[in-house]
């Protein structure tokens, strides 16, 4: 997921580059609004995030230039002004979110998520998904490795679904309760870590390749790499 950062505050800007790329997006961090344009226009983005104030063009004003363009990238829109004006009128202009400084770094984890499944929910997903010799067919719900059948609980195939749309991103505990579970919280304290010792046991045991991964201090992944 390749998102683009426009934020003039080095601290911010700094924070949201690292913390994002920790969580396995792709970003790119602009200073300036003209330079924050002129990079959307550049390459395909999943996510635009807008500071409102920025030097040289505002974040509604690069919204803007970019909607009268037909680019229909998500704009997450960000601001340290908390009026209720100002939110209407950025989400009025082409912003399809809000978000207030200071943030909780979940929160906007979340709103960008939200974002994200709005923009696949608009384009057709794939029927099949599949690393190496792991494959799981999504009308069916039929999950396969080396062509041979595995057979998995409903919350299994959601948390295999989740790892395998998005090969080598690092999943945070927190990121896999939220899309599996439907909540922040581990209600009971382990319950990811039991699945993922009971995928390990369904995908790779008897496999020479362990495609399912501890990033240890980050969370968890699925890839071919070796290692």
């Amino acid at each position: 997921m390749n998102i683009l950062v426009v934020e003039d505050d080095a601290r911010v800007g700094d924070f949201l580059l690292r913390g994002l790329r920790a969580e396995g997006y792709a970003v790119q961090l602009a200073r300036t609004g003209p330079e924050g344009l002129a990079l959307a226009r550049a390459d395909d983005r999943a996510l635009l995030i807008l500071d409102l104030m920025l030097p040289g063009m505002s974040g509604i004003e690069v919204c803007q230039t970019l909607r009268a363009e037909g680019f229909q990238v998500p704009v997450l829109m960000l601001s340290a002004m908390n009026q209720t004006e100002d939110k209407v009128n950025g989400l009025r202009l082409g912003a399809d979110d809000y978000l207030t400084k200071p943030f909780a770094f979940e929160e906007l984890l979340a709103r960008i998520e939200a974002l994200l499944r709005r923009g696949r929910q608009q384009r057709p997903r794939a029927a099949t998904l599949q690393v190496a010799d792991l494959q799981l067919d999504r009308e069916r719900m039929h999950v396969s490795r080396a062509g041979r059948t595995v057979v998995l609980t409903a919350k299994e195939l959601a948390f295999l679904e989740l790892l395998m749309s998005a090969p080598g991103r690092v999943y945070s505990r927190e990121r896999i309760l939220a899309n599996v579970w439907g909540t922040n919280e581990d209600p009971l304290t382990n319950v990811v870590d039991v699945y993922v010792r009971r995928l390990r046991s369904k995908i790779d045991e008897g496999h020479a390749l362990a495609l399912l991964k501890t990033v240890r201090g980050f969370g968890y992944k699925l890839d071919a790499e070796p290692g």
